[in-house]
């Protein structure tokens, strides 16, 4: 995991904030905050929150979906560019670091937008699969364990409308998926998760390699 592009010079790095990064004040206070955190490092980097942002303002979306709050900075950079009327359904199960979440949210006056549920998220999934809410959702982004993403795309695959856009990070891990001597077992899961994301005829994709690795799939 890293907060910042991976493979980028520190000087071109810099440049790249300097001449692009709009973030406002309250994102840099909670990622500041966050850097504090002894996980922070599971902070996305803000020129992939920028990015997503685009993406929803670009979808037009107005219903959105996260997998893995931790302390709120995506959630937050994705109500604030939500419309009025914008949802977002967020899930995560710690709630120490989602209370650091909630305070932001309140502070940016988006916390209406938030419907936070704390339990796991397959059961918060299939809960709105349950409840009627398929293809009803614009966008979802997915940066939870890494043992479920595969479960975590397939009922959010189920969820998004036809149209509709899944965000998935850390899909470069650190860079370790390209490392045959690796063979941990969430980098065996993420590496197998990619090939199978390859393979899909049900979604268009694309990796980006911004922060951690993001890939994006648009559902057929």
């Amino acid at each position: 995991m890293t907060t910042r592009t991976l493979g980028m010079a520190p000087n071109l790095y810099d440049y790249l904030l300097s001449v692009s990064l709009r973030e406002p004040e309250i994102l840099t206070e909670l990622r500041q905050e966050t850097a504090l955190q002894p996980m922070g490092r599971m902070q996305i980097a803000p020129e992939q929150g920028q990015f997503m942002a685009l993406l929803v303002q670009l979808l037009g979306a107005k219903k959105t979906l996260e997998v893995g709050v931790f302390t709120g900075y995506s959630s937050l950079i994705v109500a604030l560019a939500l419309p009025a009327e914008g949802k977002l359904v967020a899930c995560d199960v710690n709630e120490e670091f989602t209370a650091i979440a909630r305070r932001y949210w309140q502070k940016a006056g988006v916390d209406h937008k938030i419907d936070l549920h704390l339990a796991p998220a397959l059961e918060t999934l299939d809960k709105l699969l349950v409840a009627g809410e398929a293809e009803t959702f614009d966008f979802a982004f997915i940066d939870a364990d890494k043992s479920n993403y595969d479960n975590y795309y397939e009922r959010s695959l189920q969820l998004i409308r036809s149209g509709g856009v899944i965000a998935i990070d850390n899909v470069l891990w650190s860079g370790k998926v390209a490392d045959p001597e690796i063979q941990d077992n969430r980098t065996k899961k993420i590496r197998a998760f990619n090939h199978k994301l390859l393979q899909d005829q049900r979604i268009t994709l694309s990796l980006i390699p911004i922060g951690d690795g993001l890939t994006l799939v648009r559902k057929n």
